[in-house]
């Protein structure tokens, strides 16, 4: 089993589209459910972890671009 290794302040480029626009996203707080702001309308929300790991599309942390696979934790 393996998960996604999210830090507070990573950016997260997601599949989806926000309903504003915006497709990227600064993670605020990391736990089961992860917090997460979007950078164009500022709104905050909590998606359940493993819902986030199926749309996050490139981590963005310390300016390098990560793919998923590349942040991955073996359990």
């Amino acid at each position: 089993m393996s998960i996604l290794k999210l830090e507070v302040h990573d950016v997260l480029t997601l599949k989806k589209v926000h309903p504003c626009g915006g497709q990227q996203w600064r993670v605020i707080r990391v736990g089961v459910d992860v917090g997460v702001k979007c950078l164009t309308c500022g709104r905050f929300v909590m998606v359940p972890r493993r819902k986030l790991e199926r749309d996050v599309r490139e981590i963005l942390r310390g300016g390098n671009r990560l793919k998923p696979f590349e942040s991955l934790l073996e359990m």
